[in-house]
């Protein structure tokens, strides 16, 4: 997909695109920062309570003490710095993208099934669809919209580039 420097939001159109970038931003961000400032935070317990197709995938991750480590650091690590890239409009696709990715995996962890019972229960009671899944959907409509070369620090960088 090629990027177009040029989209021709209206005022309104572009305010809530931004928005919604910002917003899914903040939760990414807070979600990492979260993690980071609790320091004996582990995505084990997550990884061993899930259900669906995947649950043996993520229940052997969870069991192998050096993949732990590496889910736990892309979790803390990815959420923290999606949640920037997003927010501050910066390499706003790589975000999306990488945004897209957790979404997925944590959908696929905890899909919300009929006569499935969690451990760590869901806020809400849901049925195929829940926030990971609506969020999912709008990181990929955002992907397909970018604002980061209006409003963004993308600006910036690809205005230096074209000017070359």
């Amino acid at each position: 997909m090629k990027r177009n420097v040029n989209n021709k939001y209206s005022n309104i159109q572009l305010f809530w695109l931004v928005s919604l970038r910002v917003l899914i931003g903040w939760y990414f961000l807070y979600e990492g920062l979260a993690k980071v400032f609790s320091p004996k935070w582990t995505a084990y317990g997550y990884l061993m309570d899930s259900q669906g197709l995947f649950a043996p995938l993520f229940r052997m991750i969870a069991e192998n003490p050096d993949l732990m480590a590496i889910a736990d650091f892309i979790n803390i690590w990815g959420l923290t710095i999606i949640g920037l890239l997003l927010i501050l409009g910066l390499f706003e696709k790589a975000g999306y993208i990488g945004a897209a990715l957790l979404l997925t995996l944590y959908y696929l962890s905890h899909p919300p099934l009929l006569n499935v019972e969690y451990i760590l229960r869901p806020e809400g009671s849901y049925l195929w669809v829940d926030k990971n899944l609506i969020m999912l959907a709008a990181t990929i409509l955002l992907f397909c919209f970018p604002t980061s070369v209006r409003i963004g620090i993308d600006r910036i960088i690809y205005k230096k580039s074209k000017s070359k």
